[in-house]
Formats: structure tokens, C-alpha cells, sequence
């Protein structure tokens, strides 16, 4: 019994040193070590959801693990944030969300989360914003729109208050070129556009994909892009900036986020593997054939972007008086 006892304590010792050996291992297992999921703020067939796409797939195939697309749309990108924001910090759960990310807390007070809260991966994809005419505009500048707006009454539609489009808007119309130009917001790019189409709104702010096709097509009339240079695919279109409209370039992006507290050897590690899809050229084409630029760079380079758009836009919702429940 004795021998037994003392075999039985032996293996006990073992198999406690063994299962000490083995707990850090298994903690500490190369990342991700179980399916990603990518959490989209808006409805399918959006800018972050068609971008989160391609680079999911990209990962999936890097990674070996699934990446699971889940959207979560509604209230502007809020209702998603909210639920990143509380989940576990561990790198499974990464928000897919726009430049609305950088607005919504400055523009309502129950936004549902503070970017404090979060993290910057990396921004993956940006596009600028572009002014459109109805073809039945008899104005062919966007300054010859301004000066008629002295005497003529002018709305332009947008996908919604808040929105980058209609802050850009905004900002040229009213504190730049102080024109009286009332706002229509929309559900959304399409039927703002569809609007001006039909001649039933003279004018629209949206992000550049959103109307490229119809420009090109010259169902609208492009009138001025808020980019820093003109955009190649459209090289006939004035930029703001040109116009003395803006000193600023506008845009609407794309990026990759995760609770704050997630360690950082794991945002380290993602950056560098969204990097590597955004280096793609597959990937890359992707992004130009829907009117984006993949951007990528490094976790410090994308934190400051991200905050400096929060910045950006807070100033001009306060300049403006803007508030929404």
C-alpha cells in the first residue's frame, strides 16, 4: 500500500507539472487560434461590408481560420460599435465601420460608445466625397451654383445627417462660401441620387463610388470631388480645393478596430496581416473597381489618422450646430 501511495503521489506531481507546462502553451498559442469575426456596422452591400469581404477572405486564406462577416447595421454604425466595445478584448471580435465611427459621438449624445474605447488596427480604404448636378442643371460649376443660389432656392440630398458627404457639403456651402443651400437627407446614396436623376433635387453629396457609374454615364452632372488632387478615374472633375472651396480634403474611409484593451501583440499582429491583403494587387484592383484606394500603414500612423478625423469633424459639428438624438 505504502509503494502504491507513493507511486500514486508521484504521478499526481507529474501530471500537475505536466498540466503547468501545458496551460501556457495552449494561452499562448499563436493568434487566431479559433475563427474572427468581423463585425460591419452597416447592411450588406456597403463600403465596410463589401471591403470587409475581400480582406476577410484574404485573412481566412492567410490565417487558415474562418472569418466570419457578421452586420450589424443601424443607427449610423452605432449599434455595432456599442456591442465591439464590449466584447471580450482578445482580437476574435474586430469592428468594420466608416468615417461615421469618427462623427456619431459628436454628433449625438447617445452615440452608445466613446472612441476612447477603442483601438485603431488600420485604415484600410479611403474614398473622397463628390457634389453632383441633375442633368437638367443649367449650372455647369459648382461656383456657378453658389452664385445662383443667391437668387435661386437650391437643396442637395445626402444618405443621411451626419454622414462624411454631408458634412463636406456643409462645410463648403455654409462656412466656406456661406451659400444658403438646404440639406435633404435620404435613407441612403441611391435614393438621394435617384432624386437628382429625376430632377426632383438639383444637387447631391456623396461618397464617390456611390455615383461614379452615373456620372460617367452622364446621368449627373459631377460637379466638384473633395479629394486633394483630382481622382484619375474622373481627371475632368474639379477638386474644392481648386475651387477655393475647401483647404482640406474630405473623405469617406474604411477601418479596422478593436476594444482598447486588447493586448497589443495581437493589434500588431492583425495590422500586419490586413497590410499584407491590402499589398494585393487583386485585392488592390478590387478596391479601384468600387471607386476606393486601399491605404493600410502602420498601428501608429492609423490611430493618428482615426483621431485626427474625430478632431476634424467634431469642430465642424460644432461650428455648424449640429445634434441629433
Amino acid at each position: 500500500m505504502t509503494h502504491f501511495f507513493k507511486r500514486a503521489s508521484s504521478a499526481v506531481v507529474i501530471t500537475a507539472a505536466l498540466l503547468t507546462a501545458i496551460g501556457p502553451a495552449v494561452a499562448q498559442q499563436p493568434y487566431p487560434a479559433q475563427p474572427v469575426r468581423l463585425l460591419v456596422a452597416f447592411a450588406p452591400g456597403g463600403p465596410a461590408d463589401i471591403i470587409a469581404r475581400i480582406v476577410g477572405q484574404k485573412l481566412n486564406d492567410l490565417w487558415r481560420e474562418p472569418v466570419v462577416i457578421e452586420n450589424r447595421g443601424g443607427a449610423g454604425g452605432n449599434i455595432a460599435a456599442a456591442a465591439a466595445a464590449r466584447a471580450k478584448p482578445n482580437g476574435y471580435t474586430v469592428l468594420v465601420t466608416t468615417s461615421a465611427f469618427a462623427v456619431n459621438p459628436s454628433l449625438s449624445a447617445k452615440a452608445g460608445y466613446s472612441p476612447d474605447e477603442f483601438k485603431t488596427v488600420v485604415v484600410a480604404a479611403t474614398t473622397p466625397n463628390l457634389i453632383v448636378g441633375a442633368p437638367s442643371l443649367t449650372a455647369s460649376t459648382l461656383r456657378e451654383v453658389i452664385a445662383s443660389a443667391a437668387k435661386e432656392n437650391f437643396t442637395y440630398g445626402t444618405a443621411g445627417v451626419g454622414t462624411t458627404p454631408h458634412l463636406s457639403a456643409e462645410k463648403i456651402f455654409r462656412l466656406n462660401a456661406k451659400a444658403n443651400i438646404v440639406h435633404a437627407p435620404f435613407t441612403g446614396a441611391g435614393p438621394a441620387l435617384n432624386a437628382v436623376m429625376g430632377g426632383h433635387t438639383p444637387l447631391a453629396s456623396v461618397a464617390l463610388p456611390a455615383a461614379m457609374e452615373l456620372v460617367k454615364g452622364k446621368q449627373v452632372k459631377a460637379l466638384a470631388v473633395t479629394s486633394r488632387e483630382r481622382m484619375p478615374s474622373l481627371p475632368d472633375v474639379p477638386t474644392a480645393r481648386e475651387l477655393g472651396l475647401s483647404d482640406d480634403e474630405d473623405a469617406t474611409w474604411v477601418a479596422f478596430l478593436v476594444p482598447a484593451k486588447t493586448p497589443q501583440a495581437i493589434i500588431d499582429k492583425l495590422n500586419a496581416d490586413v497590410n499584407k491583403t491590402l499589398a494585393d494587387a487583386g485585392v488592390r484592383e478590387q478596391f479601384d473597381r468600387i471607386g476606393f484606394a486601399a491605404v493600410g500603414g502602420s498601428v501608429t500612423d492609423s490611430q493618428t489618422y482615426v483621431r485626427g478625423e474625430i478632431t476634424k469633424w467634431g469642430d465642424i459639428i460644432r461650428k455648424l450646430e449640429l445634434k441629433q438624438e
